[in-house]
């Protein structure tokens, strides 16, 4: 008997079967880049921007006529570790679809030769390189951007968490990729991050070498009416049984974070018979589940806050959206300090973010991380 899979995905390639909704999104994304132009795509963390891009990504449209590149910068901490994940990311990408070209790339990095090593079954050169081996990463990253302009197809470069590098510890980092950036003809970038406030920074100030550079796309939850049939469609496949009622209730808890939606109904979807009912109690276990798991990430997470800050999270997590943080009422509510003390504080969880803002209302970012802040203050 052929076991079905789950369909609630949360790691891997996601199968078009499995992808909830984001058609209008989809379609953006693919318009905007194969007509040339460049992306930034804004959403909080888990909200499924990077399942967003690696699923375009793998449409026929792209990936027969496109070399598609995609890092992940979140922990890089400079400019010598952004060099080595892309042109580690483009050596393996482009092995098992043309060895020409990546031995083309490879004989285009000039400042590391010598240091490849070889299988010696294939004899092909390996990406064996390891950090310290990039003594010029400006030297390097100005090779792989000649090899990107001269590649035998275009190319998609997308860099997840890209407002990264406006922390790395290397002056004009900005400066350095925009002008390598703009004089690629041969290749087109998406720019993914979830500090909204800094992402926003980079590309809409005058004053930072990204500005006006990119469409802008701001990813929001999917619709709770999309979202629902999704959920009970998949169960009811699978010849179980889900109440719409329950699906809406998860949808707002996790104020539609795809991630989290998608976790709790993997785990709950496992847990519910063929045949059966998928009820409240194995939903509120699975919940609970991810809760617990996660629970000593967490402590350590607050053991690094300092008070004044940690305050503050205390009282946006309370709140789930929390308004006019710095009026006398919410400070009064919550016994904090003063409006200044709040604002400074509000300014640093910002920079960390582990809180976000929209339109003045702040939450906590990670949604299962307010949710275990609120059973810690209990």
């Amino acid at each position: 008997m052929v076991r079905m899979p789950n369909p609630f995905v949360v790691t891997g390639k996601i199968a078009p079967e499995y992808f909830c909704d984001r058609a209008a999104e989809s379609a953006r994304l693919l318009k905007s880049v194969t007509n040339g132009n460049n992306l930034v795509i804004i959403s909080p963390r888990r909200m499924g921007k990077t399942g967003l891009i690696r699923f375009c990504c793998d449409k026929p449209e792209i990936s027969r006529e496109y070399y598609t590149f995609f890092i992940d910068i979140l922990h890089t901490s400079s400019l010598r570790e952004f060099t080595y994940l892309l042109g580690k990311e483009i050596y393996e990408t482009l092995l098992p679809r043309s060895r020409k070209m990546a031995r083309a790339f490879l004989q285009t990095l000039r400042s590391l030769s010598g240091k490849f090593g070889f299988d010696p079954l294939s004899n092909l050169p390996v990406f064996s390189l390891e950090l310290g081996d990039i003594e010029r990463p400006e030297y390097t990253l100005d090779e792989i951007f000649r090899y990107l302009a001269g590649a035998d197809k275009p190319c998609i470069v997308a860099v997840d968490e890209f407002q990264q590098v406006a922390k790395y510890p290397e002056k004009n980092i900005e400066a350095l990729l925009r002008t390598h950036i703009q004089r690629q003809d041969n290749s087109r970038f998406i720019f993914a991050g979830s500090e909204r406030h800094m992402m926003q920074e980079m590309f809409l100030s005058a004053a930072r070498p990204f500005y006006h550079s990119a469409d802008i796309m701001e990813l929001k939850a999917i619709p709770l009416e999309v979202y629902v049939p999704f959920v009970v469609g998949h169960f009811g496949k699978r010849g179980r049984r889900v109440d719409g009622a329950l699906v809406e209730r998860v949808y707002t808890l996790f104020r539609g974070h795809t991630y989290y939606i998608q976790r709790a109904f993997n785990a709950a979807f496992a847990d519910t018979p063929e045949g059966g009912d998928c009820t409240e109690e194995i939903v509120q276990g699975a919940i609970d589940g991810m809760v617990v798991s996660n629970d000593v990430i967490f402590r350590e997470i607050l053991s690094n806050i300092p008070e004044k800050q940690k305050e503050l999270l205390y009282a946006i997590a309370r709140e789930g959206e929390a308004g006019g943080i710095t009026s006398a009422d919410f400070i009064r509510r919550h016994s904090l300090a003063s409006a200044s003390s709040v604002q400074s504080a509000a300014k640093k969880l910002l920079d960390k973010d582990l809180i976000t803002e929209d339109g003045k209302v702040y939450s906590v970012t990670d949604k299962l991380f307010g949710m275990w802040i609120k059973t810690v203050l209990l």
